[in-house]
């Protein structure tokens, strides 16, 4: 899914390009621009984005104490990694960062070469039995207890035709009762098809496909969980409290959380 061949931008790179950070290359830094200009607000959302990933993170580790984080399509590690956010409420939290880009892998492993709790593999959301059955990653994730499994931006560069919703259905069946799935996703409900168009261009550009997915689309992904209160909505508005964006604008990502029904947790 991810642009890998020598000068051409990667996904990885874009999203880091967006949200200011280091991670990224001059064609990521470009490809990121045109997006800019495509689509007026994209690195507000990205920011956004981030942000939302890293609320959710801290409402699950520190109010439902879940241990246990899967970040598939997890990008270059921030300084607001998801493995420092959850140890601030339990110290013993455990990580894997999966990503298809080999770059961005190898640069993570090196960050966290010392520690044994939190890892990163190269993987697929696509091929979900694959990822699962990892022998890096069950070394890591007990799967009998509860695990969060974090989607954030990554399904809008699977196609319909690789069947992102069946893959998501394996992922959540695997996972044990009291498990919960953060999501967000790409849309183009508020913005013109031209847009759309646009970006799908510029993404198409580092070898990926871009889906932009209506809100009813997006919600299939949640068939079978339990949404957490405010649901699904705008990525800025879940559950904001003082960092709500000051800047308005269409609805660029659908975001939400939801939990797998069962158990004690």
């Amino acid at each position: 899914m991810d642009g890998q061949v020598s000068g051409l931008p990667r996904v990885a790179g874009i999203y880091d390009a967006l949200l200011g950070g280091t991670c990224n290359r001059a064609a990521d830094r470009d490809a990121a621009r045109q997006l800019g200009e495509a689509v007026p607000g994209a690195a507000r959302a990205a920011r956004d984005n981030r942000a939302f990933l890293v609320r959710a993170v801290e409402v699950l580790s520190a109010k439902v104490g879940i241990t246990q984080f899967l970040d598939i399509g997890a990008g270059p590690v921030t300084d607001r990694s998801v493995h420092a956010i959850a140890r601030a409420a339990n110290p013993g939290a455990q990580v894997v960062y999966v990503d298809n880009d080999p770059l961005v892998v190898s640069h993570t492993q090196a960050q966290l070469s010392a520690d044994r709790s939190a890892i990163a593999v190269q993987g697929d959301v696509r091929y979900p039995g694959l990822l699962l059955s990892m022998r890096e990653v069950n070394d890591v994730i007990d799967f009998s207890r509860p695990v969060a499994a974090l989607l954030v931006a990554v399904l809008h560069f699977v196609p319909d035709s690789d069947e992102p919703w069946s893959a998501v259905k394996k992922i959540t069946d695997y996972l044990a009762p009291g498990s919960y799935m953060v999501l967000s996703h790409v849309t183009g409900d508020e913005i013109s098809d031209e847009a759309v168009r646009r970006a799908g261009e510029i993404y198409h550009g580092a070898l990926v496909r871009g889906t932009a997915r209506s809100k009813a689309e997006t919600m299939r992904f949640f068939d079978g969980l339990e949404m957490v209160h405010p649901g699904l909505v705008d990525v800025a508005e879940w559950r904001p409290g003082c960092r709500a964006s000051v800047v308005g604008g269409p609805v660029l990502f659908w975001a939400g959380l939801a939990r797998k029904s069962g158990g004690r947790w």
